[in-house]
């Protein structure tokens, strides 16, 4: 099992989650999670590989989703043909000119094959870890001959920690009940903004569902520097948002620091309460290095800190500082 190169280089740019709200890149990244957060949950309900794992692997070896094997073959983990592999196949160049690769007929044959093909005798040792234990688990790949790259547990960790994937393994698919919250909220004769309160409940998976709008059916709720947003998904709009989470369309563009000529895109986040004045404590010795197409605006959406808290922590002026790669960007 390698990892495809060109993914290799695709990563230096995009694990430290460049252009969060208007880049490509992370779009694709924060809509792939969303797609398949729940298709994963099932693999470790099914076979106790954590979600986070599998996840991560599938974004890391797809490009998101975006690569040749995957567009073409539905191969989201870089899985070869030999092994007993009688289906289809494609040819990619990889560690070797024209390597046969597995293809499937759907994404779900994808993940149930990877599935498949860790309970072989080779990566045993990995089920001796927690499936609340990604940091093993990641090790344990890359020690079992996994992929070929040198840094490819460190790889899979910085994503799930990037992207808070290692939620998803305390978690059950199906279980985001966001809507059973408002429900309830509103039901008291509150308006406006989400209470706190259930948001807590929600974040912990607590809340037992009920009647959920069609909105939260399909929109998980994410965590983010003690604050909560959602990705948005192909015919969302800041109408449809504002009336299904009760939050009005003014404080959704003061919360995300956002005009009122902003059109949302796929991938984009929400955040549905006013975010910190600074990033979470890790990052206290640990500032932001900018990278290539990153702005001030996607490193502040990024940790979740508000952008002109985010401009004074570093004494920048918002109309003379041009961001440049290579930049430090203090968070705390």
């Amino acid at each position: 099992m390698t990892i495809n190169r060109f993914l290799i280089f695709v990563l230096t740019f995009v694990l430290s989650l460049a252009t969060w709200s208007q880049g490509s890149t992370n779009r694709a990244y924060w809509a792939y999670i969303d797609k398949y957060k729940d298709l994963a949950m099932e693999q470790q309900e099914k076979y106790k590989i954590p979600a986070s794992i599998t996840l991560a692997q599938g974004l890391l070896e797809s490009g998101a989703g975006r690569s040749r094997l995957a567009t073409e073959a539905n191969n989201h983990f870089g899985i070869k043909t030999p092994g007993g592999w009688t289906g289809p196949y494609i040819l990619v160049d990889d560690d070797r000119p024209k390597e046969r690769f597995r293809k499937y007929r759907s994404v779900r044959e994808s993940y149930e094959d990877h599935s498949q093909f860790l309970l072989k005798p080779r990566y045993q040792r990995l089920f001796t870890y927690k499936t609340t234990d990604y940091k093993a688990w990641a090790k344990g790949l890359k020690a079992c001959g996994y992929a070929t790259s040198p840094t490819y547990a460190q790889s899979l960790i910085r994503i799930i920690e990037m992207y808070s994937l290692h939620q998803f393994d305390m978690r059950k698919p199906g279980k985001y009940s966001l809507g059973d919250a408002i429900s309830e909220y509103n039901a008291r004769g509150k308006k406006g903004a989400i209470s706190r309160y259930y948001l807590k409940r929600l974040s912990r998976n607590k809340v037992k569902p009920k009647k959920i709008p069609a909105f939260f059916r399909t929109h998980a709720v994410y965590y983010n520097n003690d604050n909560y947003f959602i990705v948005v998904q192909a015919n969302d709009d800041l109408a449809t948002i504002s009336q299904s989470t009760g939050i009005s369309i003014k404080d959704l563009l003061k919360f995300n620091d956002l005009d009122l000529n902003y059109t949302l895109t796929v991938g984009d986040i929400l955040y549905l309460r006013k975010k910190k004045s600074k990033a979470s404590k890790e990052y206290k010795d640990n500032p932001h290095i900018v990278q290539p197409g990153q702005s001030m605006y996607d490193i502040a959406q990024m940790y979740g800190i508000r952008l002109k808290k985010l401009y004074k922590l570093n004494k920048l002026k918002p109309r003379k500082y041009q961001i440049e790669v290579g930049d430090t960007i203090r968070l705390r």
